[in-house]
């Protein structure tokens, strides 16, 4: 009776650990945006270096963080990126040195993510949002390309940058 209670008492134990140690975000859902991760080198459309972003994984692989310097080094950004499974979207919040903020929100559709701000005023009365695409190419690289939507109809390309793996030296 004895060793038939030790075994009853090891299992127990042994289902409350793997419960305790089971991964909340790590889902297909949560790993829809890791085509990003990685260490690049951003080119303009003109093939001249925009900047460098590092984008790594950090709580348990809940949030994906990236850390953007542009070429010259004066303009920087950070953005949380996440899947927020109460709405079951993909949300990322952009802040930067220049006061700048942004707060998207959408889904991966196929080999794109795509997230748009919600709809604002600008100060000359116009409805603006912006959107920003990033697509994962065949051959390892991302584009990403931001577009601010003026009136739901006049567009305008804020970046249009190739993200190359940086290589090592």
């Amino acid at each position: 009776m004895r060793s038939f209670t030790f075994i009853l008492f090891l299992i127990f134990s042994l289902t409350i650990s793997a419960q305790n140690n089971t991964c909340k975000c790590c889902t297909e859902n949560n790993d829809a945006f890791d085509f990003w991760l990685g260490e690049w080198e951003v080119f303009n459309k003109n093939e001249t270096i925009a900047g460098y972003s590092n984008i790594t994984q950090i709580q348990n692989n809940c949030v994906i963080l990236e850390n953007w310097k542009s070429a010259k080094g004066n303009y920087t950004g950070t953005s949380n990126n996440f899947y927020n499974v109460k709405t079951k979207q993909w949300e990322q919040i952009w802040i930067d040195n220049q006061g700048g903020v942004l707060h998207l929100k959408g889904n991966r559709v196929e080999n794109q993510m795509i997230l748009s701000t919600e709809e604002e005023t600008n100060e000359k009365g116009q409805r603006v949002k912006n959107r920003v695409t990033w697509t994962k190419n065949e051959d390892g690289t991302v584009r990403q390309y931001w577009e601010i939507i003026t009136d739901g109809k006049d567009i305008a390309v804020a970046f249009d940058g190739l993200y190359k793996k940086k290589t090592s030296n």
